[in-house]
């Protein structure tokens, strides 16, 4: 006896002031409330609403059974946007949420206002192909030292300059210890950015209007990377914020939202 597929689940979401919808697409094995520090405040203050959710995987409660494919991470992005948003939604994502929100910008440009890539790619070259899988392998095993597991990712996550504030430094280094990077939905969702490069050939395809976020000191995603995302994107605005690493979004948010709520403002306007 054959059983019907199952339903798409809705993943575990919130959502914030009122206005154009605006769903923000965390990085890999980040939880979404990391965008509620700096992102989604702002986004309320201008008269947005912020909406965000768990990628599969980000929570013990959402890890359906199998690898996590990158075609899954989309589908529960769209889900997001036509049961909770009910209208299309400018997307705003960074790493693999910036992956996720150009493939389904591609795919669906009907749930699509706008898109907004915070470091991103459309290939994977080899060292960055060797660093996903072993951070992967890392996050499965569970054995590496909290301590050790903390800094190692800071040292990929922040800018040099940035870890050398103390006070910002002793935070991360509390917060990563507490709450280390691992288990398999986190190992899975890694794994998952490496199809990139299968369709990456879908990026032309993208027509709203597009903004593209680079950040100098991003050893994960180099500017270089990023920057051919958004030459591969017909009419893309490309900028670079200075002093930040991979996660520039939380090392200058001040910078990072203004160029965000410019874009959105001239993005909203009737076209």
């Amino acid at each position: 006896m054959t059983h019907p597929p199952r339903p798409p689940l809705l993943p575990p979401h919130q959502s914030a002031g009122s206005g154009r919808p605006v769903l923000l697409l965390a990085p890999a094995a980040t939880r979404s409330a990391v965008w509620l520090l700096h992102q989604v405040p702002a986004l309320s203050a201008a008269g947005y609403r912020a909406l965000t959710f768990e990628h599969r995987g980000a929570t013990a409660e959402f890890v359906p059974e199998g690898p996590v494919r990158f075609a899954e991470l989309v589908t529960d992005a769209a889900r997001v946007i036509q049961d909770v948003a009910g209208e299309p939604c400018h997307l705003v994502g960074s790493s693999l949420g910036a992956l996720v929100a150009q493939r389904l910008a591609a795919l669906r440009p009907d749930l699509v206002s706008s898109v907004t890539l915070l470091a991103t790619r459309a290939r994977t070259p080899l060292f960055t192909a060797a660093l996903v899988k072993s951070v992967a392998q890392a996050a499965r095993s569970g054995s590496v030292p909290a301590d050790y597991a903390a800094a190692s990712t800071m040292s990929q996550l922040f800018a040099p300059a940035t870890l050398l504030d103390d006070r910002f430094a002793r935070e991360w280094l509390d917060l990563m210890t507490l709450s280390p990077v691992q288990g398999e939905g986190a190992a899975r969702q890694y794994l998952a950015t490496l199809s990139v490069d299968e369709w990456a050939h879908e990026l032309p395809g993208i027509d709203c209007p597009a903004l593209v976020v680079g950040f100098p000191h991003d050893v994960l995603m180099p500017p270089e990377l990023v920057r051919e995302v958004a030459d591969a994107i017909e009419g893309a605005r490309y900028e670079e914020v200075a002093g930040c690493g991979h996660f520039g979004f939380l090392e200058r948010p001040d910078e990072v939202n203004a160029l965000l709520l410019d874009f959105l403002a001239k993005a909203s306007l009737p076209h």
